[in-house]
């Protein structure tokens, strides 16, 4: 049995009445061809983040740790999330010998480029709050392995985690020895939150993705609901060079009857994803059509929002994460909880509008433009390609009033660093580049190179230790004084993000 896969790389006023007939009157930089006015006419600045992350710890109880230890290491003996062999074949074969526990409850699957893990999020908070008891399957973990399945909105307990594993393993097994390949690290992963929300039970499943969608191992579910965030130019080794290759492969999750609910996408990808919602006779809602964001206005912490949703306007909703791309998600997670309860289809009538804001107004979502520090501020964001790293630089421009932004820079080396280093350009004072632990970390000699013909080579520190790039980054900061206004962004990968938070004491 081979243990390594084959060589995969891998200024109008609005209508009062009907407001929303006027707001495609404005491009946004997400699609110029199907854009949503962002008509935020307010800037109340801040400092403030989301509510505190449900970012778990190592668990106290020695015994506890140690064996969910060793499970993490069983895990790390498979292949790792980017050796794929492009099938469903092996995941397939587990679910048989599980007995299929993915059809025992509905789910919403959800893909794209950007965006997937914060609207999955939004997704499980409103589905909580209309009382159903819901699983979410989310990568990559910021900190904790355990994070990647949760149950009623809560990350699961590692007990639970280490009994699942345990439970799964001897049909993990079984399959490893009659497959070619054994399974994968995210391929034994995604069987063991299946079988989570089944043994639960689970009232409905919120799946993402890990990669594409066609041949993703999550891809053994029917989704009631395929929603797909903004696709980009990401993974173009595994899913192709063009926006219209990559949304082939994404529009593999819209199933049979399905409904799809549509983020504003570029024209050639959403070409594709129409065409495969009319040869499985699936319902579209589009963004910028059929749903989207009326109004925002940046507001203490976060931003009010009025979203357009299947069923009609939902005005005067407070969201704790910052930035024009998350209100965009909010209205995708809006729309795809309407169209589970049949908004749209089955019944005409919105939801709850105080449930709705209750739900929303609880969301967090841990390393996007979280606030982990004080004087000076130090922000996360795992931004780890183009897009992300505009939207990050955008929101941290509206959402914070910093005289002075350093970043803090460690990304993958198979990423595109350099468009992701001139999006922060404008609005770094200077960078610290530096890596993370991961055997796919840029070296930071290297990542220091491509920085010095981004930034220029006097606003560029190489500090390859990550405990020394955020100390350099902080006295860069503070070089102005206390009351300076001078901050910290820490971004590039996930990983990096996620040691910066546990080096900066959050969990």
């Amino acid at each position: 049995m081979s243990e390594l896969p084959p060589d995969h790389n891998a200024d109008d006023q609005p209508d009062p009445l009907d407001p929303f007939d006027e707001i495609i009157a404005e491009e946004t930089d997400r699609d110029p061809d199907l854009a949503v006015i962002e008509a935020g006419s307010r800037t109340l600045r801040t400092q403030g983040g989301p509510p505190d992350a449900d970012i778990p710890t190592r668990p106290a109880d020695p015994e506890v740790d140690k064996a969910l230890r060793e499970v993490e290491t069983e895990l790390a003996t498979r292949w790792g999330e980017t050796k794929l062999e492009p099938s469903v074949s092996r995941i397939a074969a587990l679910m048989d010998v599980l007995g299929e526990p993915q059809r025992s409850y509905p789910s919403i699957h959800i893909t794209g480029t950007n965006g997937k893990t914060s609207t999955a999020r939004m997704i499980e908070a409103l589905l909580g709050a209309f009382e159903l008891r819901t699983g979410r399957y989310t990568s990559p973990h910021v900190q904790s392995i355990t994070e990647r399945i949760s149950l009623d909105g809560a990350p699961i307990a590692p007990e639970r985690f280490i009994e699942t594993y345990q439970d799964i393993k001897p049909y993990v097994e079984m399959v490893d020895a009659a497959q070619e390949y054994r399974l994968s690290f995210f391929e034994v992963l995604t069987g063991m939150a299946y079988a989570a929300f089944a043994d639960a039970p689970a009232d409905v499943a919120v799946v993402e993705v890990g990669m594409g969608g066609s041949w993703d191992a999550t891809n053994v579910i029917d989704g009631d609901v395929a929603v797909i965030t903004p696709i980009d130019l990401d993974h173009t080794d595994r899913l192709g060079t063009t926006h219209a290759e990559i949304a082939t492969e994404k529009a593999g999750i819209i199933k049979q009857g399905a409904t799809v609910i549509m983020a504003q996408q570029p024209v050639e990808a959403a070409q594709v994803l129409l065409k495969k919602a009319v040869e499985v006779d699936a319902t579209v809602a589009r963004e910028g059509l059929e749903f989207g964001v009326v109004e925002r206005q940046v507001a203490v912490g976060g931003q009010l929002v009025t979203l357009r949703g299947l069923g009609g306007e939902y005005p005067e909703v407070y969201l704790p994460l910052h930035g024009a791309h998350q209100a965009h998600n909010a209205a995708v997670a809006l729309s795809a909880v309407e169209a589970f309860f049949g908004v749209g289809a089955q019944r005409a009538d919105a939801l709850d509008l105080d449930t709705v804001r209750k739900a929303f107004a609880a969301v967090a979502s841990p390393g996007r433009l979280e606030v982990v520090r004080r004087s000076p501020t130090v922000v996360l964001d795992a931004a780890h390609n183009p897009a992300g790293a505009r939207a990050a630089a955008a929101a941290i421009g509206e959402a914070f009033q910093f005289s002075r932004l350093i970043g803090v820079v460690g990304a993958s080396g198979d990423k595109n660093v350099r468009e992701l280093l001139e999006a922060f350009e404008p609005v770094f004072a200077e960078v610290v580049v530096t890596q993370n632990s991961s055997h796919r970390a840029m070296d930071a000699d290297e990542l220091a190179g491509i920085a010095v013909e981004v930034f220029g080579e006097e606003r560029v520190q190489v500090e390859p230790r990550l405990p020394d790039a955020l100390e350099a980054a902080i006295t860069l900061a503070e070089e102005e004084g206390e009351f300076s206004g001078g901050g910290v962004l820490v971004t590039g990968s996930v990983i990096t993000v996620g040691e910066a938070r546990l080096l900066l004491g959050r969990g």
